[in-house]
């Protein structure tokens, strides 16, 4: 069973990537949760051409994926679980768990450092919130990302089977939680406390930077809670909050050429973390 999950390990995530798409874009038809502003036209081929760049860029400069390098740290015995002796249902979820971790300190350290954050910018000037804003990163922010997960996967050493299952758990949930979809409000704080929902991720592509420095996490929530960076609520309603950065507002800084250039233009000021001027708004 998990050798051929394994071997079809492309083709299953293009199905869940494409299945949860068509089911997040039908549910932003029917129940959005606010009112588009900017037409889908102008703004999905821009967002779904940089997924395509994306995905090539990969291919071409990591031949090894997440994946593939845990089967060979399994067989080498590098990492940790490779070390110790501990049940396989308990390295199946600290493996879960700790690659969700390093998800999380990686987006805290992509909107503290400014070098970083102009890369991680480009994802917070959509001008809307939905499902393909979860998949609008900069080529080279995921160059980094990938370089930094192989990095993780070689210190931990998780079984290829959790590295396969967290991959397409981390893209679900993140154009899940950012759909522009509406849950009951009762029902969105009960979720909450077990994944990131659209409404508290919402609040983390606010254009006020103690906002946007804020519900860092794309699939459990428990480390924004943990670790103090939890905002349950944006200082606006949802439906009149206003989404992305005071940089890029125009509809043309939403087109593909001028989001590849985004972080060469202008100061990378205002958003990077900086607790004693985020304290004073």
């Amino acid at each position: 069973m998990t050798d051929a999950l394994l071997a079809n390990e492309p083709a299953i995530r293009i199905a869940f990537f494409l299945g949860i798409l068509v089911i997040m874009a039908a549910w932003e038809a029917t129940a959005p949760r606010r009112w588009r502003e900017i037409s889908r036209r102008v703004r999905w081929p821009n967002n779904l051409g940089v997924v395509v760049a994306n995905t090539v860029l990969l291919r071409l400069a990591f031949p090894v994926v997440a994946v593939g390098l845990a089967l060979t740290a399994e067989a080498r015995g590098w990492g940790l679980f490779n070390i110790i002796e501990a049940p396989v249902w308990l390295v199946l979820v600290g493996s879960l768990l700790a690659l969700d971790l390093a998800v999380y300190l990686q987006h805290v350290m992509f909107h503290a450092v400014p070098a970083l954050w102009r890369l991680h910018r480009m994802h917070h000037a959509d001008l809307e919130f939905d499902v393909t804003t979860g998949l609008r990163f900069h080529p080279v922010e995921i160059l980094l990302s990938m370089g930094i997960k192989l990095g993780v996967v070689l210190a931990l050493g998780p079984p290829a089977i959790a590295v396969f299952a967290f991959e397409i758990l981390l893209n679900a949930t993140s154009m899940f939680n950012h759909g522009n979809v509406r849950i009951q409000s009762g029902l969105d704080r009960v979720l909450r406390w077990f994944v990131v929902t659209p409404d508290m991720h919402r609040v983390h592509h606010s254009i006020y930077p103690p906002e946007t420095n804020s519900n860092f996490g794309f699939n459990l929530p428990w480390w924004d809670r943990l670790l103090g960076t939890y905002r349950a609520q944006p200082r606006e309603e949802h439906e009149a909050m206003t989404i992305g950065i005071e940089q890029f507002r125009t509809q043309r800084d939403l087109w593909l050429d001028r989001m590849l250039v985004q972080p060469l233009r202008g100061p990378a000021i205002g958003y990077p973390i900086n607790r004693e001027r985020n304290e004073r708004q």
